[in-house]
């Protein structure tokens, strides 16, 4: 299966737990060192509960499974995890040029500092990063980066 297979489509309540399932496989391969803020059940349900029926979510969908998710809130990039074997196929990439063409004034996102592949494709789109903290702030006490997107005019 290639990325050509894929198709992107709004996420309904269905998708939900197929969605936390790729992020809960997602963070875990790409953020080892991070600790999590909440056990699987919570992440299942706070998908179910939350994140399919209170924000703009994208699923990518290869064989009937979902691969990747994509969630806007107003002009913040949620969440965009893939799940570990699709990570350097495009799906990425995929999702980004989706999430400009929602969000054509402009999108932010949070990620975290120990995150270098997420800040390179970020950066690799044209994001600058524009605030760092200490981590204080989110749930997981991790150091993070704020990046900001804007349209060239």
């Amino acid at each position: 299966m290639n990325s050509d297979d894929l198709v992107l489509r709004r996420a309904d309540d269905s998708d939900a737990i197929e969605m936390a399932g790729v992020w809960l496989r997602s963070f875990t391969a790409a953020l080892p060192t991070v600790r999590r803020a909440h056990d699987d059940d919570t992440v299942r349900d706070w998908f179910s509960f939350v994140v399919v029926r209170q924000h703009e979510t994208w699923v990518a969908v290869a064989e009937g499974a979902v691969v990747g998710l994509l969630v806007l809130d107003g002009g913040d990039l949620e969440q965009l995890y893939l799940d570990p074997p699709w990570r350097g196929r495009g799906l990425g990439d995929r999702f980004m040029d989706l999430a400009k063409r929602q969000r054509p004034n402009g999108l932010a996102l949070w990620t975290f500092q120990v995150n270098g592949a997420a800040q390179r494709f970020y950066e690799r789109h044209g994001f600058i990063a524009v605030e760092r903290t200490d981590g204080l702030r989110n749930e997981e006490h991790e150091p993070d980066v704020r990046y900001i997107w804007r349209p060239q005019k």
